[in-house]
């Protein structure tokens, strides 16, 4: 590797060495975001943007095929409104913004950057809901939400973060349950079939439920260093908010009924395990069914004559298949070489004049860095063959990883060991006391991470108190 090379590989810290420092270099040398002005925020900028422009666009995409419609609401929400559903308000009021000043005049009431907007719909859903013909009510809102926070990092933790959250209003409790299950499969559908990470499902317990809901079921997923993000919830709340908001309904007998709501959402967090997920030290590793570019053609000897011909006629002819571009910048190979692998740009095509020659062009595969010739007549058939190994291998690997990463625990020195040597996920019993579970957060650090809808019973008592369990949970230290 030459020298200019290696330096510029250096400008990511290992790993190994220095896994948050790692994560900050790949964000900023990949070109993902910028600090904002205000602590806490980031500006995400055009490749950032447009790795999660595809997230959101199969994620709509899905959305709309289960018949929900999207809609636009307020930003802000007044403070009488945000009081009225107590748990609620309860768990978000350290994150809650206030706007107090409009101008120079001080507001008579204070006004709520929305931290998340369960209560706008509610309010929306008291004044148009009547018959059981309006139900179900079947929404979902792109937008950005504010919660302030004290510890923020790009994508994982921010002030202001991008998003889609889907509120439902039902006739009954059984259609709202079967709605948390449904969106929750399409989000563990959505990042194990296009971000390629595999994901645990289960339902959080009562402690880290969403303030308000009855339950929330959630989809988690282990990062390269051993630590588990929660990438996506479902939240049931029967007819709690209902009762707040006084949100009834005329049932086919003349009977007035509560509704019963749901709430889902996934948010530019998920950006963060794919840079943790599948990120290596060179950088980031974008799985091609959502990578804005999924082939880079990088003439080689550029200015011989005819190269460039060539390289913008095999954009041309692949353009239709996969999406494709080309540098003819009058930078070196290898600085486009570097770039494109910070960038984790799936496959790079090399094409030079002895390529030409010969009739065939070089793949080099970013996520194992193997070359293979292939013959132009094939290219067509084999890119999006290759694309497609690419991604099955990446949500392999990720797979073998979190396999290799989960333990067993049946005691407090068991799980205190696998957490301080290994980490990752720790299946062990649980009693159902809350007790319980805070003892271990305060005593290891860990939390519950999910309650897993397959369980099993990995022994009798529970890790922590030695009593009868009730249910094995996944318990992992987490961003």
């Amino acid at each position: 590797m030459g020298k200019k090379n290696k330096q510029f590989v250096e400008k990511i810290t290992a790993m190994e060495d220095d896994f948050a420092q790692w994560y900050t270099d790949v964000v900023k040398q990949a070109e993902l975001v910028d600090y904002g002005q205000v602590k806490g925020t980031m500006i995400i900028k055009p490749y950032g943007y447009a790795i999660w422009e595809n997230v959101k666009d199969e994620l709509d995409r899905m959305i709309k095929e289960t018949g929900h419609s999207n809609v636009a609401f307020p930003l802000f929400i007044p403070e009488s409104l945000l009081q009225k559903e107590k748990d609620h308000v309860e768990g978000f009021a350290p994150e809650v913004a206030w706007v107090t000043h409009g101008g120079e005049e001080k507001l008579q009431e204070r006004i709520a950057v929305r931290p998340t907007s369960e209560v706008l719909f509610c309010e929306y859903y008291a004044k148009n809901i009547h018959s059981y013909r309006d139900l179900p009510k079947l929404y979902n809102q792109w937008g950005n939400v504010v919660r302030w926070e004290k510890t923020t990092r790009p994508f994982l933790r921010s002030s202001e973060f991008h998003w889609q959250e889907g509120h439902t209003a039902h006739a009954t409790d059984e259609d709202a349950a079967k709605e948390t299950d449904r969106m929750l499969n399409v989000y563990a559908d959505l990042v194990e079939e296009y971000l390629a990470i595999p994901v645990l499902r289960g339902r959080k317990t009562e402690k880290e439920k969403f303030a308000g809901a009855n339950y929330t079921l959630t989809i988690e997923a282990l990062m390269h260093d051993g630590k588990a993000l929660q990438s996506g919830t479902s939240h049931h709340f029967g007819s709690g908010f209902a009762e707040a908001f006084n949100i009834t309904y005329l049932d086919e007998n003349g009977d007035s009924q509560y509704v019963h709501q749901t709430s889902w959402g996934l948010s530019t967090r998920i950006m963060g395990a794919l840079i943790m997920v599948h990120g290596d030290n060179r950088g980031l590793v974008v799985p091609p069914r959502i990578a804005p570019t999924q082939a880079m053609i990088v003439p080689i000897a550029q200015h011989k004559e005819g190269v460039l011909d060539k390289a913008y006629d095999l954009r041309d002819k692949l353009s239709n298949l996969v999406r494709v571009d080309i540098d003819a910048s009058d930078k070196m190979p290898g600085w486009k070489f570097n770039e494109y692998e910070m960038k984790g740009i799936p496959v790079r095509i090399e094409m030079g004049p002895k390529d030409i020659d010969k009739e065939q062009v070089v793949l080099v595969r970013r996520d194992t860095g193997e070359k293979e010739f292939v013959a132009l007549t094939e290219l067509e058939t084999r890119l999006p063959a290759l694309l497609d190994e690419i991604q099955q291998n990446l949500y392999k690997k990720a797979l073998d990883h979190r396999n290799e990463k989960t333990s067993v625990a049946k005691n407090m020195d068991e799980l205190k060991t696998v957490l301080d040597n290994q980490g990752g996920f720790i299946k062990a019993m649980w009693c159902g006391d809350i007790a319980c579970e805070e003892k271990i957060k305060e005593d290891t650090t860990a939390t519950s991470r999910c309650i897993p809808f397959e369980q099993e019973k990995v022994s009798d008592t529970c890790v922590c108190c030695g009593k009868d369990a009730k249910e094995m949970v996944y318990w992992a230290r987490a961003y």
